[in-house]
């Protein structure tokens, strides 16, 4: 029964976390960051009882307003389909975060709870596998409306993220070389050891390549700007066209927890997780000789809050990119990740062998 209550409680503190962090993430971060790219003021008039704090309120107004706001279905649209499609795209998002470990763990008392919701043997083909079925809401979305346009950026999502989950996959394959687990607080650990007695085994030192395949095959999952082409907004082809209100919203949220998912990904892959260099259990070990010993709760809130600000920054960075760079054409979207990602991630698994078997 214990156990049933600690699973119930780390589902209940994970999703809080996920979702709040989307909602500011897909709402007051998007609007801020481009309007200082802009020289703008951005979203600052939200308030409450006549309190404004740099547009924080912004997201909780956006949100009242979405879920009030009036769900037309089209009359020609196939309505239960065309209904839950962004239920589906939202669900398959929404249920990676279990298998994301936000720290080691934490002793109370006799009991020592891991900082994961579950720890899967396969964790991240778990979560491969659920970004990919969010596919299907895509592709139900844009075929439900019965709109030649919706359908058209229903079958560019298709085309894309099947054409980039090939390069996501493989630049994953040297990682795993390496560290011979699917399971991410497996590999996690792995990257606490250190190389040449003072650098962080992160994957990030081993990987560059596979780093940047998969940031890249990442990115364009998320299906932003520059790798937009199902969703098109200055060509009015998105696969969303038909929606409005709540649903709209939710297609929304899933864009910003794609964003959430990809960074912590980046985090626990190729930079160490909730790692941070040379703490260990008992507090800090350093290189050149010395320690500073610290209590239990102190390691694991800096390994929490060195999770946090690690997945704060990628989420930053991807929202840069999305309004620094324009959008590719579709021709160039499909040859940068069939002959660019793909042969680069064949040559990073020859070279990841070649390079382990001398060693």
């Amino acid at each position: 029964m214990i156990e049933v209550l600690i699973v119930f409680i780390k589902i209940i503190c994970a999703l809080v976390w996920f979702l709040a962090l989307t909602l500011y993430l897909a709402d007051w971060v998007e609007r801020k960051q481009s309007a200082v790219i802009h020289d703008r003021i951005g979203a600052n008039r939200a308030s409450i009882f006549g309190i404004r704090i740099l547009g924080l309120f912004q997201p909780i107004a956006d949100a009242i307003k979405m879920i009030f706001k009036e769900d037309f279905v089209p009359p020609f649209s196939h309505k239960f389909i065309h209904t839950i499609a962004p239920f589906i795209s939202y669900f398959f998002v929404a249920v990676t975060i279990a298998a994301v470990p936000f720290g080691d763990s934490i002793k109370i008392g006799e009991r020592t709870i891991t900082l994961q919701v579950l720890d899967f043997n396969v964790g991240l083909l778990f979560i491969l596998a659920m970004l990919s079925l969010g596919i299907y809401g895509i592709i139900l979305s844009g075929w439900a409306s019965n709109n030649r346009y919706s359908l058209l950026g229903g079958l560019r999502g298709a085309a894309q993220l099947i054409s980039y989950e090939v390069a996501l996959g493989l630049s994953l394959v040297g990682l795993i070389m390496i560290y011979p687990s699917l399971q991410l607080s497996s590999i996690v650990h792995s990257q606490g050891e250190l190389l040449f007695g003072f650098l962080p085994k992160w994957g990030i030192f081993l990987q560059p390549i596979g780093f940047l395949v998969f940031y890249f095959a990442a990115i364009a999952e998320t299906k932003r700007v520059p790798f937009d082409l199902p969703e098109g907004e200055s060509e009015i082809i998105g696969f969303w066209t038909e929606y409005g209100g709540l649903k709209w919203g939710l297609f929304m949220m899933t864009d910003g927890m794609e964003i959430i998912v990809i960074s912590a990904l980046v985090t626990t892959l190729f930079f160490g997780g909730w790692q941070v260099p040379w703490l260990v259990a008992d507090g800090f070990h350093w290189p050149w000789g010395g320690e500073w010993l610290l209590p239990h709760w102190v390691v694991v809130l800096l390994q929490v809050a060195a999770f946090n600000l690690k997945v704060i920054f990628f989420c930053w960075l991807q929202v840069l990119i999305r309004w620094t760079y324009p959008r590719f054409r579709y021709d160039q979207l499909m040859d940068f990740g069939w002959k660019l990602l793909i042969p680069l991630s064949l040559v990073n698994i020859v070279g990841t062998g070649i390079v382990m078997s001398i060693i």
